[in-house]
């Protein structure tokens, strides 16, 4: 089942950003901040201090029951059931095809319930696609979405700013792992999870108290430099942190294994698409994800081709200039093998510019 969309398609946090002054865009039919201060401040403070998202757009799934498991095991990639209580999964739902419909996070939240976390533009499919693929199991699929909210708390400084306002101890909670307490008596799940390359954490939380949990973060993150972080700074940190983005890395023409995510598909047990990939497990077809780093200022964006002498092998998928790096990075796909080091080239407007090739991610945090 799901629920009516909201109105205009506004998060419960939209006023509050359009009242900090945030620049508003239209991102999968809902009203989102883009920016508030400025991209290139929102992209540092997070790698710097800590930022705070409002990813409310993303869709929230519980798929519940005693063959909750069984269900979800049927319909992904990844064996949901062995997931741990407490314990979350990035996977992929596939068609019948192998094509990828979209990429998702999987939370065990308890035995029989769990908690289906999908793209926004994607959400109707992923909803359509598990009550489908759920008949014939005793198992519940409900859209929450629109009855809560997701504020993402990313940066170095995150851990610090959020656990005083915690009932339960923050310490011990592993990444890619999730608890259930209260923020300040608000009942909110916490999951160590992010997109961004930097330690943090995402907030599950009524929707009717969302206001009070953002406005809570960023006065207890004020002494710390926390900054509201728009859609255009998510972005930029997910590509420097070399992580996939639906509708670019990931399509539906694409697989899990020409996009880095084979070690996700469990062939050692039957689901939707399980046939078609166990095929191009074993005669992979040779395109690939590689990265790309480049010199001077000219981003190389998506779309443009990317070139070995004067033959083109694949596109680009991601690009920008990295602000954490200085220099431009790039995601592409490409159909030949290549090595860390050799030199390709991209076809930037017309102007063909020098790229060579790196292993992913671009960034890692410092370590302690």
């Amino acid at each position: 089942m799901t629920d009516p969309a909201p109105e205009n398609f506004r998060t419960p946090l939209t006023d509050l950003h359009e009242a900090a002054g945030a620049t508003m865009t239209d991102f999968a039919g809902w009203q989102m901040p883009l920016r508030f201060e400025g991209h290139l401040a929102e992209h540092h403070a997070v790698r710097e201090r800590s930022g705070i998202f409002d990813l409310s757009h993303m869709g929230q799934i519980e798929v519940s029951g005693p063959q909750a498991d069984a269900a979800l095991d049927h319909a992904l990639v990844s064996a949901a059931s062995r997931l741990r209580v407490g314990r979350a999964r990035y996977t992929v739902l596939v068609a019948p095809d192998g094509g990828i419909l979209d990429d998702l996070i999987v939370y065990r939240l308890q035995q029989g319930e769990f908690l289906v976390i999908a793209n926004a533009a994607n959400r109707q499919t992923v909803l359509t696609e598990l009550t489908a693929r759920s008949a014939g199991f005793e198992a519940a699929v409900v859209d929450r979405t629109v009855h809560r909210a997701l504020i993402a708390l990313q940066g170095p400084a995150a851990a610090g700013i959020l656990a005083p306002l915690l009932a339960a101890d923050l310490e011990p909670l592993r990444y890619y792992a999730s608890l259930s307490t209260t923020f300040e008596q608000v009942p909110v799940l916490v999951a160590r999870t992010g997109y961004t390359g930097e330690d943090g954490f995402e907030l599950v939380v009524p929707a009717e108290a969302a206001t009070t949990v953002w406005e809570q973060l960023l006065q207890a993150g004020s002494a710390a430099g926390l900054q509201a972080c728009g859609l255009a700074a998510r972005d930029s940190l997910r590509l420097e942190a070399g992580m996939p983005l639906y509708g670019q890395e990931l399509t539906r023409q694409t697989t899990p294994f020409e996009v880095g995510l084979g070690r996700l598909v469990h062939l050692d047990r039957d689901f939707i698409g399980a046939q078609v990939l166990t095929q191009r497990a074993e005669a992979p077809t040779g395109e690939h994800l590689i990265g790309l780093i480049g010199t001077g200022r000219r981003a190389a964006r998506a779309g443009y081709p990317v070139l070995t002498g004067d033959q083109p092998i694949g596109q680009v998928t991601s690009g920008a200039l990295s602000p954490t790096l200085g220099h431009p990075v790039a995601i592409a796909r490409v159909a030949e093998p290549t090595d860390v080091g050799q030199q390709l080239a991209v076809d930037v407007r017309g102007s063909i510019q020098q790229m060579e090739v790196v292993e992913l991610p671009f960034y890692r945090r410092p370590k302690k």
